[in-house]
């Protein structure tokens, strides 16, 4: 038996040994990610190497998506030409001028102007909007969500999709597996027999069984007739509406734009699409919208990132907007585990004045997403930046607004994950109107909030400040 143990022993010290070579030689990660693994390794042997295999592995990423990333770039050809348009508009200026032509020499997004925008800081009232737009569909309908439910809500949906398809419209509808793995084509039986089309983002390669944590479809995206296009926050479950009664409460922000940059929204759609159905669109031209859209005046880019490409583009962004911020910078993030870059554009504007103000939940799903945030926020506080605890059920809105004059909505945390595996989109809003009217919901939503002071940070208890130093140093894999 003892022989037995030895030899279990040593194998399990070289399997550690070569999968540290092989995380420091071969992947090359960043050196904050391959720290944390090599952590991993250390304290939990053999167990590790699973983990790792599960959410960490990451030799497969660009042979995963290097085909996408080149097709995506035809396809867009195929959709229409990139045009830029960053001149001083409809903004009430050129201020943002850096940041809007940054996020297109970055990311390719084109800069709109003839856009209306709607907000929603509740389910109740993003969900009648989409389901009515829905009942209204005349040409067609694109829904994509990391997670969406068969409860009520979701059914609710569902059903209105089919008699949307018994009418002739026609319906396409994306998931994540991971986020939605109740999904299934046997789950939508009627929906498929009606004409429906149906398709997984990047299932797992065993049936019902999906260790492919990373890489994940967390996009919220619905296109209605290229008229209406719908992005944010909400995915879509009974929970989103407050029913669940663990959670209570759910603030998120959603956003409805009528204009030009439902294009843009809507080819993002079309690229994801593609990939997953591995449909081939010949005629794109039939899901332009060609109705009158000269009446809005708010400026908007959609910028989109994910693990297919190597740049971090609605980071650079958020980057980009806090560094440009002279008066004030309010921010709500479901999750906050910033890394370097994005802690120090945090401490710098907060160090330099500017009103750095940061809205998590007080009660979050995952509590070690609580601690991970904690261990961040002595540092910030330090810099004179004010954190907040949302204790009026769960906060999931990611939202940041600079100055009162732009705005960031759409899917991605404040997290490292967000920023580098996922794949995410976000709306960039040039509109002194719209960055007043989430400035004011911040406000509305810091009534409901607990302000964390240095002396409260300090007062936690030894136990939570030994957790939140190891969570800290596996943040970059979380």
């Amino acid at each position: 038996m003892k022989v037995h143990f030895f030899w279990l022993t040593v194998v399990v010290i070289l399997l550690n040994i070569i999968f540290s070579l092989s995380l420091i030689f071969i992947e090359r990660k960043n050196p904050t990610t391959t720290w944390a693994w090599l952590l991993i390794f250390l304290l939990l042997p053999g167990i590790g190497f699973i983990i790792y295999i599960i959410i960490g592995q990451n030799f497969s990423r660009q042979k995963l998506f290097k085909e996408k990333a080149i097709i995506d770039a035809y396809k867009r050809k195929s959709l229409k030409d990139n045009y830029l348009n960053i001149s001083e508009g409809k903004d009430d200026g050129s201020r943002y001028f850096d940041l809007r032509k940054m996020n297109f020499n970055n990311s390719g997004a084109r800069y709109t102007e003839n856009n209306e925008i709607e907000i929603y800081h509740n389910g109740k009232d993003k969900f009648n909007a989409l389901l009515k737009d829905i009942k209204n569909a005349k040409n067609y309908i694109h829904i994509q969500y990391y997670i969406f439910r068969k409860d009520e809500i979701g059914t609710e949906i569902i059903e209105a999709l089919e008699k949307k398809l018994k009418e002739g419209v026609e319906v396409k509808f994306l998931v994540d597996a991971m986020g939605s793995h109740k999904m299934t084509k046997k789950s939508l039986k009627r929906y498929l027999e009606l004409g429906g089309k149906f398709s997984i983002f990047f299932p797992g390669i065993l049936p019902h069984i999906n260790t492919r944590v990373n890489y994940r479809n967390h996009r919220k995206i619905v296109i209605i007739d290229g008229e209406y296009g719908y992005v944010g926050g909400f995915n879509v479950g009974d929970e989103y509406l407050g029913k669940d009664k663990k959670i209570g409460n759910w603030r998120d922000t959603h956003i409805r734009i009528r204009g030009k940059a439902v294009t843009d929204l809507g080819e993002r759609f079309l690229l994801d699409w593609c990939y997953a159905a591995n449909e081939q669109i010949i005629d794109f031209d039939k899901y332009d919208y060609d109705g009158d859209l000269e009446k809005g005046d708010v400026g908007i880019q959609i910028v989109t990132s994910g693990p297919d490409h190597n740049e971090e583009y609605i980071k650079n962004g958020y980057v980009k907007m806090i560094t440009n911020a002279k008066k004030n910078i309010f921010l709500t993030t479901p999750y906050f585990v910033p890394d370097d870059t994005m802690m120090e554009s945090l401490r710098i504007a907060a160090l330099s004045g500017v009103d750095v103000q940061i809205i998590i939940p007080g009660q979050p799903d995952h509590k070690f997403m609580q601690w991970a945030a904690s261990s961040y926020i002595g540092e910030l506080l330090d810099a004179g930046a004010k954190i907040f605890y949302y204790n009026n059920g769960f906060v999931h809105a990611k939202v940041l607004v600079v100055d009162s004059e732009v705005a960031s909505i759409g899917t991605a945390n404040m997290d490292i994950r967000s920023f580098r595996l996922n794949f995410e989109v976000n709306s960039f809003i040039y509109n002194k109107e719209i960055a007043k009217n989430v400035e004011k919901q911040f406000m509305n939503d810091l009534e409901f909030s607990d302000e964390i002071t240095r002396e409260k940070h300090e007062n936690r208890g030894r136990g939570i400040k030994i957790l939140e130093s190891i969570i800290r140093l596996l943040s970059p894999i979380l």
